[in-house]
C-alpha cells in the first residue's frame, strides 16, 4: 500500500553516508542521488532523505517513527551497533519487545537529525 516514505536532514551528504552505512546491514543500498535528496531501497528508492538546512533536529518526543523489515536478529544487532558507530543514537537496544507481539525482536536509533528509525525481525519460539 505504501510506496516510499522520507525523512528530512539538515546536511544530505552526512545523513546519506550514515544512512548508507546503516542500512547496508539490513540489506537496503544507496540507489538514486538527486541535488537535494537521496533514495535507498533494495530494488527500487523506497526510503529517501530530503535535504531541509533550515530544519530544527527532531524532537526527542516526536512521533515521527518508520521501520525497516531485516531477516535476522543478527542483522537487527548490526543495524543498532552500525547506527551508534555512525554518530546516531540508541532509542532502544536490540531485544525480544513482547509488547508488540509474539517474536517482535526490534532495535530503535535516532539518526543525525534526531529521525527515529526501527529495524524488526520476527523469531519463532523454539
Amino acid at each position: 500500500m505504501i510506496d516510499h516514505v522520507s525523512v528530512a536532514v539538515r546536511d544530505l551528504d552526512r545523513a546519506a553516508r550514515f544512512y548508507e552505512a546503516v542500512l547496508a546491514t539490513i540489506g537496503i543500498a544507496r540507489l538514486e542521488t538527486r541535488m537535494a535528496t537521496v533514495g535507498f531501497g533494495k530494488k527500487y528508492s523506497e526510503f529517501w532523505i530530503n535535504l531541509r538546512r533550515e530544519m530544527q533536529a527532531v524532537p526527542a518526543d516526536s512521533g515521527a517513527h518508520v521501520c525497516f523489515r531485516a531477516r535476522t536478529t543478527e542483522m537487527i544487532d548490526a543495524f543498532h551497533e552500525a547506527a551508534l558507530k555512525a554518530g546516531g543514537g540508541s532509542d532502544g537496544a536490540p531485544a525480544l519487545r513482547p509488547r508488540h507481539g509474539e517474536g517482535y525482536y526490534a532495535a530503535f536509533i535516532r539518526d543525525l537529525d534526531g529521525n527515529r528509525i526501527e529495524a524488526v525481525t520476527f523469531v519463532s519460539a523454539k
